[in-house]
């Protein structure tokens, strides 16, 4: 069975500096970090090492005090849950505010679960939260560590007292212990062997409800309020003994409504396309009931330019049973004809909320997994070229004849070839398409885009002979006269004499 991490959990009242000091802590910028109270919603997650011993560091929203987000109850619910599966609790405080009524509710609840406690006054860098430092001790929480999250003052000393804390609750260093990187920030212990899916769309398209039901818990929030999700929310899974890192991220609208949808908004897409950029295979959900979009093909079209995996899969199809049988062939069609760019991506009918055809998704992503590292041998690769050439030989752009000499398979993930050919440095787009094709229908790609290159070969003996006749040319080219300015010219022959000039002859005297 394998070991359990322990849980550390931040909690605290709303824009007290928990999402700067879970940032800090993990040395990453996975947590949105805004000065509007409610910023936080989901419960973001990562792994940390601090002196050969790790534990899980949980991010959740503010549960108490003053909050504009209509998902408040929603958050309070998913910090509480967070709260129960804790094995140790970091008491989050605004030193800049002092201590107020929320602080000391938050307290007398988190005593009652009978979890060990640290308390952290944080923005102490602030002159006020030095002159409110002794208020914070009538809570009955000892230790008291004033820090500063933003500069990350008094933060390594946080880590250890929560290193203490775990060892003496029976929680042991990892072995073979390794030493942590040095400096405020830690670096998240990488988890090799799993696969990355990103799960992306257009808001309110039930990323969320899919995530949460292939998870089979309630992981992230779900509403029926566009935007509801901020943070991309990753969390493991293991499906038939493969491991996968599945990220939930905020739906993505149109540049110039993110713009204009604040500070938050653009934070959150942000972190959606950098969730792309780190997948191995993106999850391109779409409505079911309403199609495709134009802004579903430009998230299509960010993923393919990423040279990611991509597997569609259109949600709410429980909602288009009653359009008739032919339905699916129809969506299908449409969907094709407005992102023509990913014809070999797969596309799935599936249902969040009755989970239809769900175990199909996790099949075909860790089937594009697959595919987009293996590795085609050099040998099989040019025959291949050598049977397609002489079936359809490549269109000379000019007068010589073009030919394909050879390929070779230069990387995966995406798998990218090169070929070698007597003249050309490009082909047609056309038979590059063609190439693509034939390459995915003889290999297996499926569900990755393939990235080729054409180059011309080169020249074995061209360098050889480009040098004797440079060398050539200096002996004979650069002759002078004897005694002339352009050097000493032709060498006469050792113990033969001069030959003496004939009467009447030019400068003989």
């Amino acid at each position: 069975m394998a070991k359990r991490t322990p849980s550390v959990v931040l909690v605290g009242r709303p824009n007290v500096g928990k999402s700067t000091l879970f940032n800090r802590i993990t040395g990453s910028r996975q947590a949105i970090v805004a000065p509007l109270p409610g910023t936080t919603r989901d419960a973001l997650e990562r792994t940390v090492t601090w002196r050969n011993t790790s534990f899980s560091l949980f991010d959740t929203g503010g549960l108490y005090g003053a909050s504009e987000d209509p998902l408040h109850e929603l958050v309070v619910v998913q910090g509480q849950r967070a709260i129960e599966g804790a094995d140790l609790l970091v008491f989050v405080a605004d030193g800049r505010e002092g201590l107020v009524g929320g602080d000391q509710t938050i307290a007398t609840e988190l005593r009652a679960t009978g979890r060990p406690i640290l308390l952290a006054v944080n923005k102490f860098d602030d002159k006020r939260a030095r002159d409110a430092a002794l208020d914070f001790y009538r809570l009955g929480i000892d230790p008291v560590f004033e820090i500063s999250a933003e500069h990350g003052t008094g933060v390594a000393e946080v880590l250890d007292a929560i290193v203490e804390r775990l060892q003496a609750g029976g929680w042991h260093r990892d072995e073979p212990a390794t030493e942590s990187a040095p400096g405020p920030g830690l670096q998240p212990s990488a988890a090799s062997g799993e696969i990355g899916v990103a799960f992306v769309g257009r808001p309110n398209v039930g990323k969320s409800s899919l995530v949460n039901r292939l998870l089979r818990e309630e992981r992230v929030l779900v509403s029926d309020m566009p935007g509801t999700t901020r943070d991309a929310i990753d969390s493991p899974l293991v499906w038939h003994r493969r491991r996968f890192r599945i990220v939930d991220t905020a739906g993505m609208r149109r540049p110039g409504k993110v713009s204009g949808g604040g500070a938050v908004e653009m934070v959150s897409v942000a972190g959606a396309k950098r969730a792309i950029a780190d997948a191995d295979v993106v999850v391109l959900v779409i409505d079911a009931a309403t199609g495709a979009s134009d802004q579903d093909a430009a998230i299509g079209g960010e993923v393919d330019r990423a040279g990611r995996g991509i597997v569609i899969v259109a949600n709410k199809w429980d909602l288009v049973k009653d359009r008739g049988p032919d339905y699916s062939t129809v969506f299908d069609e449409a969907t094709r004809h407005g992102m023509r760019f990913l014809d070999y991506a797969q596309i799935l009918h599936i249902s969040a909320l009755t989970g239809e055809r769900l175990p199909k998704v996790l099949e075909t992503i860790d089937r594009i997994a697959q595919t987009r590292r293996v590795r085609v041998p050099t040998p099989a690769l040019n025959k291949f070229v050598e049977a397609v050439t002489a079936a359809n030989p490549p269109v000379s752009p000019g007068r010589k004849h073009v030919r394909i000499l050879y390929a070779a398979q230069i990387g995966v993930a995406p798998p990218s070839f090169v070929f070698f050919t007597n003249v050309a440095t490009t082909l047609h787009f056309s038979y590059e398409r063609f190439l693509v094709n034939q390459l995915r229908e003889k290999f297996g790609f499926v569900g990755t885009p393939i990235r080729i290159q054409v180059r011309r070969r080169a020249d074995k003996g061209g360098g050889a002979r480009r040098a004797k006749k440079t060398a050539s040319a200096g002996q004979t080219g650069g002759r002078a006269r004897p005694g002339g300015s352009g050097g000493p010219g032709k060498p006469r022959r050792p113990g033969k004499p001069r030959k003496k000039g004939k009467p009447g002859r030019k400068g003989v005297r």
